[in-house]
């Protein structure tokens, strides 16, 4: 789906306080005043604090499932050259959307993660990406370049668990490395690189018979 300048300013504005109040500690009052915006703009755009959450997702979301099913299109790539361009997509979007996966990280801790609608979406979101990567994985064990018996539901969470916790623990690796002086963006560089490598070098040692 397609959203106006204005819709984005106030997806954009309830991404920051969910990530940082929590979903129910946001009031639809404390987003308009956030985006700078009356109350009945955001009902008349969105029309429930619930469906501006679902439109969060379906505009973060959006990006990884195109990026994706492109990829995985892609006939002049191997599969193991789609599966570390998918991880580079994904790194890339962990540290550019890092309010977006602090929401998600936070509502999957949730103790009532399962009954509200967020949970449904995330799961639904999760179970796309399983069945997309699944295809991927399908087509390098026909070609004979992947293993047999791949648990995909491990291999994505050891994926995501290993990002997230970079993301969310940076100042730690940046401490016990000796990198309090590097700038901010020079870290950021060498984080993410460090990461691709990490990832790359595990998922070619869990899906291929290279030593």
């Amino acid at each position: 789906m397609e959203y106006s300048e204005k819709q984005l300013q106030i997806i954009e504005a309830a991404e920051r306080l969910f990530a940082t109040n929590g979903y129910e500690g946001t009031s639809v009052r404390d987003i308009a005043q956030e985006a700078g915006v009356n109350l009945a703009m955001i009902s008349y755009y969105f029309g429930s604090k619930e469906k501006l959450m679902e439109a969060l997702f379906d505009c973060r979301g959006g990006y990884i499932k195109f990026t994706m099913e492109n990829v995985i299109k892609n006939d002049e790539l191997s599969p193991l050259q789609k599966i570390n361009v998918l991880i580079d997509a994904y790194i890339e979007k962990i540290f550019t959307q890092q309010y977006f996966h602090r929401i998600m990280a936070r509502e999957q801790m949730s103790r009532h993660f399962g009954e509200s609608v967020i949970s449904v979406m995330i799961t639904q979101a999760k179970k796309k990406n399983q069945e997309l990567i699944g295809q991927l994985i399908q087509e390098g064990q026909k070609k004979g370049i992947f293993k047999k018996r791949i648990d995909i539901p491990l291999m994505l969470m050891t994926m995501f668990g290993t990002a997230n916790q970079l993301i969310t623990t940076q100042h730690y690796y940046r401490d016990i490395n000796n990198m309090q002086d590097v700038p901010d963006d020079e870290f950021q560089k060498h984080i993410k690189k460090k990461l691709s490598h990490h990832l790359k070098t595990l998922f070619k040692a869990i899906l291929t018979y290279e030593a």
